[in-house]
């Protein structure tokens, strides 16, 4: 495997960003099935939630020369995807790139692998989403492998450059804008449906009978006879 460099990605249209930053994220999980990454990729530090055009790297288990190179061309908004190729053991992010990331006005980063320095970076503010931490780094060997703005797999999802990354306390999706832009109004709408719902439940109300489960329900036994 040789170095690639594929093109930067595209920024996200106001109207959708805008949209994206009022909903809830649990929301897409009712009308889609794919782009929901492993759940192992979980928050480990900053509090906020990351909106933003996947700038994405592919590095080698021990070698982060691509991940330092790829660092300093994040754009405001952006979210570096790191693909380890399955290593859990090397930590590619720390409190350098973190430093880094935050100087360049990064929305955060995801991690298939593991990270460091996780006090550090909670101080920083970025967030990250990873598998866990190490104190083992990788190191700047400049192997000729890896690259900056390719295809590449993150939790068991493929993330191309310029897929929208969203990700909060309950985990990390990623899918095309134009994915987004299909479900988007629907789901706000789903939202801003929610509190009434939940008000009926406090008053008594069953779920079931409010959201038609029970009637299916009723009807799946009514059609056993």
């Amino acid at each position: 495997m040789f170095v690639r460099i594929g093109e930067a990605p595209a920024p996200i249209s106001a109207e959708l960003r805008a949209g994206l930053e009022r909903l809830s994220f649990p929301t897409l999980g009712h009308y889609l099935e794919e782009g929901f990454a492993d759940p192992g990729v979980r928050r480990l530090t900053g509090r906020s939630r990351i909106i933003g055009p996947a700038v994405t790297v592919r590095t080698s288990a021990t070698d982060s020369t691509m991940l330092h190179h790829a660092a300093g061309l994040v754009e405001p908004g952006q979210v570096l995807v790191i693909d380890t190729g399955g290593d859990a053991r090397h930590a590619p992010l720390g409190e350098v790139v973190a430093a880094q990331l935050v100087a360049r006005g990064a929305a955060g980063a995801v991690v298939d692998g593991v990270i460091t320095d996780l006090d550090e970076i909670e101080a920083l503010g970025l967030p990250v989403h990873a598998r866990g931490t190490s104190m083992l780094t990788t190191k700047l060997h400049g192997i000729d492998a890896g690259g900056l703005n390719v295809p590449v797999a993150l939790g068991g999802v493929p993330v191309h450059p310029g897929d929208v990354v969203l990700a909060d306390a309950n985990g990390v999706l990623v899918v095309p804008a134009g994915v987004l832009e299909t479900v988007v109004a629907t789901a706000l709408a789903d939202d801003a449906e929610e509190p009434e719902l939940i008000a009926e439940l406090r008053g008594g109300a069953p779920l079931g009978g409010l959201t038609g489960a029970t009637e299916t329900v009723e009807r799946l036994l009514g059609e056993r006879g």
